[in-house]
């Protein structure tokens, strides 16, 4: 009797031969797909046993010769998963990666199954298979879907259904794992992952078939995983590297994607919501905040191939989610000091809620107005009131900003036109940043239509001087040029911290 080979047992593709586990979703999945006429969606990261699954049942209930097996991924299902709704009797169709589909397909898709609800079709079973929300993004297209479909959400295998894997690969190879349960947190509920740390572990031992008296798998954890990341990089560093840069590298500003970036690989999950981690993250709700309402986290990843191989957003409900299994392990793993330095920023941590904060009379919203989308373009945090406006309501005015200019800014930029001295809010916010003229904080616009004299204090200290009646844009925008040169002079002399 030929022995199993490494391969066979920790397969890095296909559907497992000796190590399949049903995971817990598995009873659920069978009876929707042996339920005549209703249609099924199932979602989920990639690698926790999707696809798998649905084979395992499909070939359990007789169905799988039958079945009509179609991808996003490949150009020519795309035109017959258009086509699907004009094919009498179509049968058993698995429509893998629906959420790569254009939103007129999907669309589609999401009216046909409720023509098969409707009419209780006999002939036909769509099975649509996507990351997480795929069922989400059907309800939107036909919200009386709801109680038509089934939706079954595959989420991250408990740590005894990865150890029933891994038992089952060391009895196919008569071997043990002395690092088992390191291989079993490391897997983070991913069958693949399991898998492939456990097929890498072998290769390390010297284990490639099963072994008839019996072997130790030894091969430090650590080890492993090094080795696993060495191999990573070559093919992920590329597209991460990429991913953080953004559109367009400021070295000086927030790194806005950078930060996306890290808290996929923090993330319990495999896909992110955007909008709930800017409320938690607060400090960066202008820099990320700002590339996903303005389309360019979209168009970022649209526009460069390497990108969409790993990466899945959603713009309509900003989730932004990774498909590999291995691309997690990669982020979950990453140096992240090492790599922000790699990518070229200066500094990827801040102390301050915002880097600058704009003082300045009402005459002057306009100039304020041009700074702070100059400044918020270069990916700074700003604090501009009027941007502020629905997270004051309801508070103590005074006490929300009083902070903001005395500490939480690390610059205050002050607009310090004619107007700016009779006001009875910049009187509050000078006062608030006064002191801080000695800390080489405030930052003195002069307008030279300001009468002279009148902002003794601020000439003690560098400032800029502006003139309203001259080329205002361009003066701005060299305004602008100056304070980002102060961030990063600021930035490169405090030096990158240690994780």
């Amino acid at each position: 009797m030929t022995r199993p080979l490494l391969e066979e047992v920790f397969k890095l593709s296909g559907v497992p031969t000796y190590t399949f586990v049903k995971p817990v979703e598995y009873a659920k999945l069978l009876v929707a797909l042996r339920t005549p006429g209703r249609g099924v969606v199932i979602e989920g990261p990639s690698g926790i046993g999707k696809t798998s699954s649905v084979d395992k049942v499909l070939d359990e209930l007789g169905l799988a010769p039958a079945a009509l097996r179609l991808s996003a991924r490949k150009k020519e299902d795309v035109e017959l998963i258009r086509e699907l709704p004009a094919i009498p009797g179509a049968g058993t169709v698995i429509v893998d990666d629906f959420h790569r589909l254009h939103l007129d397909v999907r669309q589609s898709l999401a009216d046909y199954m409720k023509v098969l609800a409707d009419e209780e079709r006999q002939d036909v079973k769509l099975v649509v298979v996507g990351i997480n929300r795929a069922g989400d993004a059907l309800i939107r297209f036909a919200p009386d879907l709801n109680t038509r479909i089934e939706t079954i959400q595959f989420e991250s295998n408990p740590e005894d259904k990865v150890r029933e894997l891994i038992s089952l690969g060391e009895e196919a190879l008569n071997v043990r794992f002395s690092t088992k349960e390191d291989l079993i947190r490391a897997a983070g509920g991913s069958f693949y992952l399991a898998q492939y740390l456990c097929h890498e572990s072998c290769v390390q031992s010297g284990v490639l078939e099963a072994q008839p008296a019996g072997a130790d798998i030894t091969s430090s954890y650590e080890v492993v995983r090094q080795r696993v990341m060495d191999d990573l990089s070559r093919r992920f560093m590329p597209p991460a590297l990429a991913f953080a840069s953004g559109t367009k590298l400021r070295r000086e500003g927030r790194a806005p994607y950078l930060h996306l970036l890290k808290w996929l690989g923090e993330a319990n999950e495999w896909t992110i919501q955007l909008d709930r981690l800017l409320s938690q993250h607060p400090e960066l709700r202008g820099s990320v905040g700002q590339v996903v309402e303005k389309g360019y986290l979209k168009g970022l990843i649209a526009t460069k191939p390497e990108l969409t191989d790993v990466f899945h957003y959603d713009d309509e409900n900003h989730v932004l989610g990774v498909e590999d299994p291995q691309f997690v392990f990669f982020l979950r793993n990453m140096l992240w000091n090492k790599f922000a330095e790699r990518a070229g920023f200066f500094n990827v941590r801040f102390e301050r809620s915002y880097d600058f904060a704009l003082s300045f009379a009402g005459a002057d919203r306009p100039h304020a107005a041009r700074l702070f989308e100059l400044l918020r373009e270069a990916e700074f945090e700003v604090f501009y009131d009027k941007n502020e406006q629905h997270r004051i309501l309801a508070e103590n005015v005074e006490d929300y900003l009083g902070p903001i200019y005395s500490s939480e800014a690390a610059y205050v930029v002050c607009l310090l036109g004619p107007e700016y001295p009779k006001r009875i809010w910049t009187k509050f916010e000078s006062d608030q940043f006064k002191t801080r003229f000695g800390q080489h904080a405030v930052i003195p616009v002069w307008f030279a239509t300001a009468p002279p004299g009148v902002f003794d204090e601020s000439a003690r200290v560098g400032g800029y001087a502006f003139n309203p009646n001259a080329d205002v844009d361009a003066q701005l925008r060299e305004l602008a040029e100056l304070l980002t040169k102060k961030i990063a002079e600021k930035s490169l002399a405090a030096g990158a911290p240690e994780a």
